[in-house]
């Protein structure tokens, strides 16, 4: 494993999570968005990786950039033509709104963490090399892949991770699943919010405190509520 490793984040701020139009507005949700973005990059370089934007459009950030606004599955796959992966050069792929993820848990995608861990990610299959290691999202989604098979290409339509272990098995490649709390919440809907006000340490809580947004235990599950605007 090379001291550092490349990382593609996919980035839409011309589109920015609209599943929360309920609940922000435009300008808040690209706001948020680039708040989580921020805690990402910031969890992905304090794990050994060397991150780069997949972009729809550019962004001004101090961070390398590759702009593309074709889909995502489209986009991914044309970075992994060039980025030519093998066990030498892996190339991790890591979304964006995944407003949990710290650098113990993307060191378990890397690899470079054993079996016990504060965070309860679990590598499936135990620890190793493997060609594809994969951290699944809920409800099917593919949150974080790294690749170190040439020929392995994302499919990110539907249920992106039985996709993925097609993918993975029609080509021969090893795979590796990383089971963690933290990189399998993204980012998505209303309810999620809750999950970073619980368990988020960096912009993405802050942002959402600063917005107004508080913990409501009053009804027996906790969400989420805007005590002011």
């Amino acid at each position: 494993m090379p001291d550092t490793v490349d990382a593609l984040v996919p980035f839409s701020p011309d589109r920015p999570k609209t599943r929360l139009s309920d609940t922000l507005d435009p300008e808040e949700r690209r706001a948020f968005a680039e708040a989580m973005l921020s805690d990402v990059l910031a969890a992905l370089g304090g794990a050994g990786f060397e991150p780069r934007l997949l972009t729809t459009e550019p962004t001004g950030r101090d961070v390398p950039e590759t702009v593309d606004d074709r889909p995502l599955t489209e986009a991914v796959n044309a970075a992994l033509d060039a980025h030519d992966a093998g066990p030498d050069s892996p190339l991790a792929v890591v979304m964006a709104d995944l407003a949990l993820a710290t650098p113990r848990a993307l060191a378990r995608l890397r690899g470079t963490v054993g079996a016990s861990g504060g965070d309860g990610a679990v590598a499936a299959d135990g620890a190793g090399a493997a060609d594809v290691a994969i951290a699944p999202g809920r409800g099917g989604g593919t949150n974080a892949l790294l690749v170190r098979h040439p020929e392995f290409r994302v499919d990110y339509h539907g249920a992106s991770y039985l996709d993925h272990l097609r993918v993975a098995r029609d080509i021969g490649a090893s795979v590796r699943e990383v089971d963690s709390r933290r990189l399998a919440t993204d980012i998505d809907e209303r309810a999620d919010l809750t999950e970073v006000l619980l368990a988020g340490d960096g912009a993405a809580r802050d942002w959402l405190v600063d917005a107004g947004f508080g913990l409501d235990a009053g009804g027996g599950r906790v969400s989420v509520e805007r005590l002011r605007k």
